[in-house]
């Protein structure tokens, strides 16, 4: 009796973009646009930010204030880059969202239905990556979905 093997294609429907204002991150979302014409995808480009905290008392009155403009820069910044890779002909939105970075991603590719996260890696490596840690290292181990890293 012969078997038949079923070949699985993705049906990549929906590509998350992760963008920190860096050419890395350009790198990624110029690499997803190009994926997204050839699937006939869409594009969500997002951003996350997290808000310092300060050790006394009066950090709630500056966080909120500080929230705030952090808010509205990034929220320009984000929508910059919307609008700039709108011209490739592909559907792109954008979504801004505050927390862990990493989480963050996770969280917006479960809420944006994601089918793939398409993000650039800085390529840190020993003390650097220590202390700074590694985004797309958390989000490719954590991720609802798979995970493309475009090394910068």
């Amino acid at each position: 009796m012969a078997t038949t093997t079923a070949t699985m294609q993705p049906n990549i429907r929906r590509i998350l973009v992760p963008h920190d204002f860096s050419e890395t991150a350009e790198s990624a979302l110029s690499f997803a646009l190009g994926l997204a014409k050839s699937l006939g995808a869409s594009v969500i480009v997002m951003h996350a930010f997290d808000i310092p905290a300060y050790g006394f008392p009066e950090a709630p009155v500056m966080t909120a204030d500080l929230a705030a403009q952090i808010s509205q820069a990034a929220q320009l910044a984000l929508d910059t880059v919307v609008q700039r890779a709108k011209t490739s002909g592909r559907t792109v939105t954008g979504v801004l969202r505050q927390g862990t970075t990493w989480s963050e991603i996770n969280g917006a590719a479960q809420d944006e239905k994601a089918d793939l996260i398409v993000i650039g890696s800085h390529g840190r490596r020993g003390l650097s990556r220590a202390l700074l840690g590694s985004v797309a290292e958390k989000v490719v181990r954590t991720a609802p979905c798979p995970v493309l890293t475009i090394r910068g």
